[in-house]
């Protein structure tokens, strides 16, 4: 991973006077120790009319591996081969991004106590990354650059120069070239952007994320036309920082606008304001009705199947009643995310004995599910094909088979109160398909009686008199009673296909 940092000069100020603003000589070569490998700063050429800094950044892929599981714990679970072959030594990415904050924190600040002077005035700068991974191509290069002072000279890498009917690859070789930003303006400029393109970061986003933006991009970030995209990619997405972030610049640019600080804007909100009860978002009364039916069936040990990035997971973890929680999904990505929202690398041995994260398609028996109290397909349904419904039905209420099952899943009805909403779609753009009323319990109904369950029925959210709660939730329950049969003798005609399906996988 490499970048260069070129600027030139004349007698009355040398180009070497980079090496003062950047405070590394440039007569050595300097190692740093970062906990994902070693960040190294050399100067390929040093002369008056002109000097170059590279920074080379030497990622053990290995340690940053073994670093995220502490102990066997935490880390990307089942991510098998991917974790250690992957570009993270290669292309830039928020690997570069924190090398640049560390190894270069007081000319990013724009200190410079030798040359003060230098350090406030723009330079001639040229900066090159030869491999820069971009979600948005040779464009979004442009717009995220451009408009912050830069001459962008951006190339696609193609995939392989032996086949160019393949195409381009996601990579590209990124020349910028100013003479009216201030090397401490170039810094930030890349400390914030280059983790945008990468659209990834390789740690936790927690809220002291959002400081560091306004850290970096308080000053020019409020002005530029891609705000919006640079602020939710830098906050990988989440929604909650997302909307901080766009408040805080908000207050930037009125303050700006009134030639005042930002302190006497955001005094001038009324406390009245800030005290309005937020309506409880619909997931937080979704998992909460989930938790209710769980500690009914005083359940305590519980399957989240579908579990996503963890948030059924976390919440079940505040209660001790749960003794053991196993969250699965098939996306590998979805699992790391839920790892790093949990800090399982930072959890204590007995609250880690309890939780743990498993790879496995629901679609197919697996006996690692065996034996729990109870199992929870919290809006997962939905984004299975029709076709594919009975064998998760027959993989959890056939052969898993845990006391309690809670499944919830959007009602199509309530659609129509969703004002956001166009006529005739559904809530996300991978449900297969969304259910009526009289629908799921038909489902479900069916399901149960099929597999030896009563089932009960329960609104979550507020259940609107003409087309119901936003979401539905059936409650099934193993039935104890001498007159439970096996699945495979009460089957309908297309259950035995699935089963073959199911035990064969």
């Amino acid at each position: 991973m490499f970048l260069t940092i070129t600027t030139t000069g004349t007698p009355e100020h040398p180009a070497t006077d980079l090496g003062f603003l950047l405070h590394k000589h440039p007569d050595k070569a300097q190692a740093f120790s970062t906990s994902f490998g070693t960040a190294h700063v050399l100067y390929p050429e040093a002369e008056e009319q002109r000097c170059t800094a590279a920074l080379l950044l030497e990622v053990d892929a290995v340690a940053l591996v073994r670093r995220g599981k502490r102990k066997g714990r935490g880390g990307a679970p089942d991510a098998a081969l991917a974790q250690y072959v992957n570009d993270r030594p290669y292309a830039a990415s928020s690997l570069l991004a924190v090398a640049l904050g560390n190894v270069f924190s007081s000319a990013m600040r724009g200190v410079c106590k030798a040359r003060p002077e230098r350090a406030a005035r723009p330079l001639p700068l040229r900066v090159e990354v030869p491999a820069l991974p971009a979600r948005g191509g040779p464009g979004l290069v442009r717009r995220l650059f451009e408009p912050l002072g830069w001459t962008v000279d951006v190339e696609a890498v193609p995939l392989d120069t032996a086949f160019p009917e393949w195409g381009d690859s996601r990579y590209v070789r990124l020349v910028l070239a100013s003479e009216s930003l201030t090397l401490s303006d170039a810094l930030r400029h890349l400390y914030v952007l280059l983790p945008v393109l990468d659209d990834a970061k390789h740690y936790w986003v927690a809220p002291d994320e959002v400081d560091k933006l306004m850290r970096a991009g308080g000053a020019w970030l409020h002005h530029h036309p891609e705000v919006k995209l640079i602020t939710s990619r830098f906050l990988s997405r989440r929604w909650s920082l997302t909307r901080e972030a766009m408040d805080r610049l908000e207050l930037i640019r009125l303050a700006e606008t009134d030639d005042s600080e930002v302190e006497e804007i955001d005094n001038a909100v009324e406390a009245e304001a800030e005290q309005e009860a937020k309506p409880t978002p619909l997931a937080a009364r979704r998992r909460e009705a989930i938790l209710t039916a769980l500690r009914d069936h005083a359940a305590a040990r519980v399957l989240d199947l579908g579990c996503g990035e963890g948030h059924l997971v976390r919440e079940l973890l505040k209660e001790p009643r749960f003794t053991e929680i196993v969250g699965v999904d098939v996306s590998v990505r979805a699992l790391t995310i839920a790892s790093r929202r949990l800090r399982l690398d930072r959890m204590g041995e007995r609250q880690a004995a309890r939780v743990q994260l498993l790879q496995g398609s629901l679609a197919y028996t697996d006996k690692r599910l065996k034996g729990y109290d109870a199992a929870v397909l919290s809006e997962v349904i939905e984004h299975l094909d029709l076709p594919r419904l009975p064998a998760l039905e027959y993989a959890v209420f056939g052969a898993a088979r845990p006391r309690t099952v809670v499944v919830t899943t959007p009602n199509v009805e309530y659609n129509v109160r969703w004002e956001s909403l166009p006529a005739g779609h559904v809530r996300h753009r991978d449900h297969r398909f969304e259910w009526t009323r009289e629908e799921f319990r038909t489902w479900a109904g069916t399901v149960a009686e099929r597999h030896g369950y009563t089932v009960e029925f329960r609104p979550v959210g507020d259940d609107d008199p003409e087309v119901g709660p936003p979401t539905q939730l059936a409650l099934f329950t193993l039935k104890t009673t001498p007159e439970t049969t096996p699945a495979s003798t009460t089957t309908t005609a297309t259950t035995p296909a699935t089963e073959k399906e199911a035990k064969a996988a």
